[in-house]
């Protein structure tokens, strides 16, 4: 059994809207997150049985559930849209882990919600998949991210272009508000309900913060720390909505993203992100403009406006510098070398002979350490004169093996899980899971997952899956 204890429930009712979970006909577990279960306390046999899995279904609640969709509002692609709200999502309550620790359970593809804006409110398989296997090995490169406990197959057909096999998933977060929460009540001049909101996330993410302004501090900085770390993995996150950008500073919602195979800093893959206003270069700077509209919104409460305004734009302007010291410092880890050497030097000029000879952002990183990076040029003659500068500085192996992944969910990857499962085989699925999840690790049957995709497998688009 799982007991609830609802923290974001106990909010006032504009802060949500109360819905059960739609049931579905046939729930079968798909996968289930041991490992992810133990940290929250949860008795994986329980979840993994008959009782357990009509819950990750939505087909049956635990009495202490209380089931919600949350609203928020949102800039999408730079356009704001006043109330979106969870469409296809049930957040079930929170379960306070063994160390103290309070973590979301939500459902999503559970279903419609009076959020979901003509939306079936349902998932298909593809998605499910998709986000199980990258937030997982986002959390294993020890990225602040949204987590995968389950995935259950409904037994319908869901249709998109064409009719898929349906899925929920069971998605974990140290909480699921948005910037795009904050700006729900913002446009609706509902001071009360901000300051609410204010309290609730100092309280359950920031206690150190010391009111408004302090808040709005530590989440620039936790902002700042994440993009990097996307940046140092090739990861582009393809929809940066502010109704995406957890205010913990978790990465959430893992729709159209993609990790790169050959380097160029304008990559895109989002089927929908025609201007790249999302690609991976763009990313700090998209971050800064999200964390400008949450400043926005907090504004009315730090008093008198003028300088309130000064305070908040000298908070959001903080994002750069800090920015920059996680990425070198992330990138340092990746060359192998200290805050002494000259990082973002050496980093600049790689990552500039990658660029020109699309070489893969994994396999070099990762091939430092092992004297491999060179195969990826097509002049290598340029990187061994780079190689000899980067080298003058003693780089550290052991530093380069813990900051570069061996293996990537690679999209064509991905993509070949996802079609394999479609006909009702997981087995690649349950390969890629287990290599992606221990990416560091050297095991021969891996090897293949570690390569770049042919010309005939590279998938240049991914698309949201709603």
């Amino acid at each position: 059994m799982i007991h609830f204890d609802n923290s974001y429930a106990r909010l006032p009712d504009g802060f949500f809207a109360r819905v059960d979970p739609t049931p579905v006909t046939k729930p079968v577990l798909l996968a289930l997150n041991e490992g992810l279960a133990g940290r929250l306390g949860l008795d994986a046999a329980w979840l993994s049985g008959p009782e357990g899995t009509a819950m990750l279904a939505g087909n049956a609640m635990p009495d202490s559930a209380e089931p919600i969709a949350q609203a928020y509002a949102g800039h999408q692609f730079g356009g704001f849209v006043p109330q979106l709200g969870d469409g296809r999502a049930v957040l079930l309550g929170e379960v306070v882990a063994p160390d103290g620790a309070r973590f979301d359970i939500q459902l999503k593809g559970s279903g419609k919600t009076p959020f979901s804006r003509r939306g079936d409110g349902r998932a298909w398989i593809g998605p499910v998949l998709r986000e199980y296997v990258v937030s997982e090995f986002m959390s294993a490169m020890g990225v602040p991210t949204t987590r995968a406990l389950a995935a259950v197959a409904t037994g319908e057909t869901v249709w998109r272009e064409d009719g898929f096999p349906g899925a929920v998933l069971t998605r974990v977060a140290s909480s699921h508000i948005r910037v795009g929460t904050f700006q729900y009540f913002a446009v609706r001049g509902n001071e009360s309900a901000l300051g609410a909101l204010t309290d609730h996330v100092i309280e359950r993410h920031y206690p150190q913060a010391t009111g408004p302004l302090s808040l709005l501090d530590h989440i620039v900085a936790r902002q700042a720390e994440t993009i990097a770390q996307w940046m140092a993995l090739g990861f582009i996150h393809g929809v940066m909505n502010t109704d995406n950008m957890a205010i913990s500073g978790e990465t959430i919602d893992y729709g159209p993203c993609a990790f790169m195979d050959a380097y160029h800093p304008d990559t895109v893959f989002s089927s929908i992100d025609h201007a790249g206003r999302y690609a991976w270069a763009q990313q700090p700077q998209v971050a800064v403009w999200n964390l400008a509209q949450l400043a926005t919104c907090l504004i009315p409460l730090m008093g008198q406006r003028d300088a309130a305004i000064e305070a908040a734009t000298k908070s959001v302007h903080g994002f750069a510098p800090l920015y920059q010291a996680a990425w070198c410092r992330r990138f340092g880890e990746k060359l192998g070398l200290t805050e002494a050497a000259p990082v973002q030097e050496l980093a600049e000029e790689l990552l500039t002979l990658m660029a020109r000879d699309r070489a893969d952002f994994t396999r070099v990183f990762a091939g430092l350490s092992d004297g491999t990076a060179r195969d990826e040029f097509k002049d290598p003659s340029a990187f061994d004169d780079w190689a000899l500068r980067w080298q003058e500085h003693d780089p550290d192996p052991a530093l380069m093996a813990h900051a570069n992944p061996r293996r990537i969910p690679r999209n064509h990857r991905v993509e070949q899980a996802i079609q394999a499962a479609v006909k009702d085989d997981l087995q690649p699925f349950r390969l890629l899971f287990d290599a992606v999840t221990h990416p560091r690790e050297v095991r021969q049957e891996w090897d293949h997952l570690a390569n770049a995709p042919l010309a005939s497998e590279a998938v240049r688009q991914t698309f949201c899956g709603t």
